[in-house]
Order: C-alpha cells, then sequence, then structure tokens
C-alpha cells in the first residue's frame, strides 16, 4: 500500500474513533451524530449493590433422586414388577435401593433400570430382592453445573426487569454466584427480586381475533391505542417489564377474548425486548406450569439439527397430553415469567416426553437457542433456593473519589512519558506523545464499541497501555538511531528502524496478549474488565506506535533533518 493510502487510512480511523469516542464526553440525545454507546462505569466507580449467593445444590441433587424413584416405582407398577419401596440413602444422598418382593424380579427390575435411567443411574450390586444403583458422577457434577447456570439465567431474567444497564452476574466456585449490580441504591427491592420464583408455563397461541396477518395487526393496534391513552410504554419513564405488562392486560380487559392475555417474545435481532418485541395473544387457560417438568435438555434430530428434549412427571405428562391432542397444528407458547421463549408448532399429541423443533437454519445459533430453552425449562422445573452470603454497598461518593484518583494518576503517567520522550528524542519524542493521545482515543472508542464496563482495575490496563505502547517508540527510535549511526538516509533509516523492530515488538506484545486471554478465560469480574482493556490497548498500541507513527515520519521525511550532535535529536 502506498504512503498516500495509508495516509488516507490512518486519517480515516482516527475519525472514526473520534466519533464513537465523542458520546463519552458530550451529550448527543436525540441528534444527527451517528454514535451514542458510551462507555458503562462499575461496581467499583459508579457505586452500587454486590450480592454472594449461595445455590442449595443438595437440595436440587435430592429432590432429582426424589423424582427418580417416584419414576422408577411407576415403571416398575407398568411392567408388572413387585417392589417393596425404592428409597434414596442417607449416607449416599446419590444412591438409591430398590427393595424387592422377590427374587424372581431382580433380572426384569435390573434391565428396566439400564435401560430407562443408563444415563443418570449405574447399577452397582444385586442381591436377589435387592439392587443399588448409583448415580453417574459424571452426570451429578454435569447437574451441578446446570443448577448454577439455571439459577444464573433466572437472575439475569431478574435483573433485567430491574433495569441495570450493565449487571455482572458470574460463577463464583461451584455452588456460588456473584452479583455486581452498578447504579443501584435500592439494594432491598433488588434482593427481592433476585430471590423471587421463577414461573414457567405453557399456553396456547390464540387467534381469535382473525386469522393471519389480520388477526396480528388487529392485535398491534389495540396495543397501540391502549398504550397512546395511557400515554406509557415499555422502558418509558422506567417502566419495567412487569409493570407494563400488568397495565397493558388491564387496559385490555374487555377488548379481548375471554380467558387470553397480552404477551410478548424478544424480536431475534433486538438486544433487549424494549428494542423490539412480537405480541402475542395466550389462553390462559391451559393449566400445564414447570412445576410438572422433570427435565429439559438438548438433543438431535435425525438430520442432526439441535432441538429441545423435555420430559414430564405422570400427571404432568396427562395435562400435557390432554391439552397437546386438542391443539394439533396451533402454536404452543413457552412463556417465562410472562416473557415468551419459544412458540412452536404441536405437531402431534405431546404425553411423557417432548420435543421443540427451532430449525433456525444456522447450526451455531441454533445450538445455542436449544441451551437457552432448555435452560429456561429446567429453571421453572428445578429450582434452586438461592441464600444470600454477602452484601457490599457501594456509595457513589467513594466511586467518584476512585475515579478522580485514577484519572490523576493517568493525566501523571501520560505527562511523565511525555517529558522523557520529548527530553530524550525531541522531535521524535513530539510525534511519539501525539500517537500516544491517539491510542488513548483509539482505546476508548474500541472499549464504547464493545460496550465494555470500565472499572478500576480497566483504568489501571488503560494507564499500563500506555508504557507498553510507549515500550515500542522506544524500540523503533533507537533501531533508527542506529541505522542513521551507519550513515543511512533519513528514508531509509525509518525503513529500516521499523523493519529490524517489528519482530521484537509483535513477541513482545504477543505475550502480553496471551496473558491477557488467560485472565479473561479464568478470571471473573474486574479481572475480565482489566483483561479486556489489556488486550484492546495492545492492539490499539500497535496501530498507533506502529502504523500511524511511520506514516508520520514517512511524511515528515523530506523536512526533517537527523543531526548526529545532542544524542541524536531531530529538528525540523
Amino acid at each position: 500500500m502506498t504512503l498516500k493510502w495509508r495516509a488516507i487510512l490512518a486519517f480515516l480511523l482516527l475519525i472514526g474513533a473520534a466519533v464513537k469516542t465523542a458520546p463519552n464526553f458530550f451529550s448527543f440525545e436525540n441528534s444527527w451524530w451517528p454514535a451514542h454507546g458510551k462507555i458503562v462505569y462499575g461496581l467499583d466507580i459508579q457505586g452500587g449493590v454486590q450480592l454472594v449467593m449461595g445455590v442449595d445444590i443438595e437440595a436440587v441433587m435430592h429432590e432429582k433422586m426424589a423424582r427418580t424413584t417416584r419414576v422408577m416405582l411407576e415403571e416398575f407398577k407398568n411392567e408388572a414388577i413387585k417392589v417393596k419401596d425404592v428409597i434414596v440413602s442417607d449416607q449416599e444422598k446419590n444412591e438409591v435401593t430398590v427393595l424387592l418382593d422377590g427374587a424372581e424380579f431382580e433380572a426384569k427390575a435390573k434391565d428396566l433400570i439400564e435401560k430407562n435411567h443408563s444415563g443418570f443411574l449405574q447399577v452397582m450390586s444385586t442381591s436377589g430382592t435387592e439392587i443399588v444403583a448409583k448415580a453417574n458422577e459424571s452426570m451429578v457434577n454435569e447437574m451441578r453445573k446446570q443448577v448454577v447456570e439455571q439459577a444464573i439465567g433466572v437472575i439475569r431474567n431478574r435483573i433485567d426487569e430491574f433495569g441495570v444497564s450493565e449487571p455482572s452476574i458470574s460463577a463464583q466456585g461451584d455452588s456460588r454466584i456473584l452479583v455486581q449490580l452498578p447504579g443501584i441504591k435500592e439494594s432491598d427491592r433488588a434482593k427481592e427480586l433476585i430471590n423471587r420464583t421463577a414461573r414457567l408455563e405453557f399456553k396456547i397461541v390464540s387467534d381469535e381475533l382473525g386469522g393471519g396477518k389480520d388477526h396480528q395487526q388487529l392485535l398491534t393496534n389495540m396495543i397501540t391505542e391502549a398504550e397512546t391513552a395511557g400515554n406509557y410504554a415499555l422502558g418509558k419513564d422506567g417502566m419495567t417489564y412487569a409493570a407494563y405488562i400488568k397495565r397493558l392486560n388491564e387496559d385490555l380487559k374487555g377488548k379481548l377474548p375471554e380467558n387470553t392475555v397480552v404477551s410478548f417474545e424478544k424480536a431475534a435481532a433486538a438486544k433487549t425486548i424494549e428494542a423490539g418485541k412480537i405480541a402475542y395473544l395466550l389462553r390462559n387457560d391451559t393449566n400445564v406450569g414447570g412445576d410438572l417438568l422433570e427435565d429439559a435438555f438438548v438433543s438431535y434430530d435425525e438430520r442432526g439439527s439441535p432441538q429441545v428434549a423435555f420430559r414430564f412427571g405422570v400427571e404432568g405428562g396427562r395435562r400435557f397430553g390432554e391439552v397437546t391432542e386438542a391443539n394439533v397444528g396451533k402454536l404452543l407458547a413457552i412463556v417465562l415469567d410472562d416473557v415468551v421463549q419459544s412458540a412452536p408448532v404441536i405437531q402431534s399429541k405431546i404425553t411423557g416426553n417432548g420435543v421443540i423443533n427451532l430449525n433456525r437454519g444456522n447450526q451455531d445459533e441454533t445450538f445455542k437457542e436449544a441451551q437457552f430453552i432448555a435452560m429456561t425449562l429446567r429453571a421453572g422445573a428445578l429450582p434452586a433456593a438461592l441464600e444470600q452470603l454477602e452484601e457490599r454497598t457501594v456509595g457513589p461518593t467513594l466511586g467518584a473519589d476512585s475515579i478522580a484518583k485514577a484519572k490523576f494518576a493517568g493525566l501523571v503517567a501520560f505527562g511523565a512519558i511525555s517529558v522523557f520522550l520529548v527530553g530524550f528524542y525531541g522531535w521524535l519524542g513530539v510525534i511519539a506523545t501525539f500517537a500516544l493521545s491517539l491510542n488513548i482515543l483509539c482505546l476508548l472508542a474500541v472499549l464504547t464499541g464493545l460496550g465494555a464496563t470500565l472499572t478500576l482495575p480497566g483504568i489501571a490496563g488503560m494507564i499500563l497501555t500506555m508504557g507498553m505502547a510507549v515500550d515500542a517508540n522506544v524500540i523503533v527510535f533507537e533501531r533508527i538511531r542506529e541505522e542513521f549511526k551507519k550513515g543511512s538516509s533519513w528514508k531509509m533509516a525509518v525503513q529500516d528502524g521499523f523493519g529490524n523492530a517489528y519482530s521484537a515488538i509483535i513477541d513482545s506484545n504477543l505475550v502480553g496478549a496471551g496473558v491477557a486471554l488467560i485472565l479473561f478465560y479464568y478470571g471473573t469480574g474486574p479481572v475480565r474488565g482489566f483483561a479486556v482493556t489489556l488486550v484492546s490497548g495492545i492492539i490499539t498500541s500497535l496501530f498507533t506506535a506502529v502504523f500511524l507513527s511511520k506514516v508520520v515520519l514517512e511524511l515528515l521525511g523530506e523536512k526533517v533533518t537527523w543531526h548526529r550532535a545532542g544524542k541524536g535529536r531531530a529538528t525540523a
């Protein structure tokens, strides 16, 4: 690429960075400015609430084993296998003992357990009238992981309703969840919201307003009229989804068919339900809830496409069978806390087991959606009690003081580096200082584009990036001095200086990026924020210290004369 085009590319990238960064310093609400995203301050800067929740995994495991024993008793009864009882061991919580009514039932009972429960239970021993089976250790570990993931999913749904823009919710160890809510002052309400039990329901999608597009258009018009008459909307004046859905259905009462309610699904392309929602008219008399569900997991159809398989207990299977048999060909909405998660078509009567076919086209997206729906279903079927283990409230005054000190530290670091560069390298130092300023601009643009949450460790990463960017400049400048001392012209000294410095700069930055990626993979919360900032800083420093600095030096090449005196300073 010629110097001219490299200069144009650099200029366009810098203009783009300035446009992206500007909303962090100026207000562009309801204006023509193309970018509106801002860097969000983390809990340690703007204040908020931090909670550590303990997940009662053992209770979930106990309930799983209890359900398994009930299912086994029902299966033995259907197969005419006489048993006295199926009990869970008091010592080994993951072990069940089947007490048979006679030794003649041993072989048949053992075969049934291995056929129907081989994925979960493993027969350990038999003794005529007694069979001992133990939960597979790998399955137990997977279930523990799933329970925590389910709890995180439910908490995230709660927090999204609360209106926190950038919550941090992550697993901490095997049975704890760390919840950070920046900007939240009402800690009691937040805790109540988090601990509330998820409500899962299966509802038939009604078309009683009319068929096809007419039905959907009529429903949309009714919703718009209700919002306009009441002067409210989802997200307007802080209205949460729960408040919105309650108000809307109250306003539409008498206008909608009997035993129906309106609910919404988040549009596929929207980040939040406020940004894009799809309305559904749902029948409210299905009477099938998530409490009747036994399990849900991702499986694959005959073509290898991901799908969601779920299983009901005896009572749930009976009810679900009646509902699906009467509504074949209609849509079945899976609703979690009044939000429609999916609405597949009922293809046939579903009793104990069922499948949700997704068929989204993209295999990766389909798998992720299948995982999410399965997790949603399990969240309603396997509620895990949450125990608050720790609570910390960070005040905004502490955050303001912290960020003021961090800004001051950054300015001091920038000033010290600039003085060193200009004092030691003259005009080259001025160029390096200019490149360093643009590096900070580019880094802010990248973090804004990523929607990153800036924490104090992240600010530390930004300051560290300054030193790393200067390190690249020092290596290049020393190489240029060496080449010039050999008698090279300015143009050749710049070309050879950068060329000889590339390997050292790339190697050192790759090592730094590798460490940052490890921190991101294994770290949580602020550690991840530091890693993101560090990797972003490495990328932007390579752009400014290597690409941009070289373009500037080449543009000034014909106007700058290198003097051997004064430690090799450059003067115009």
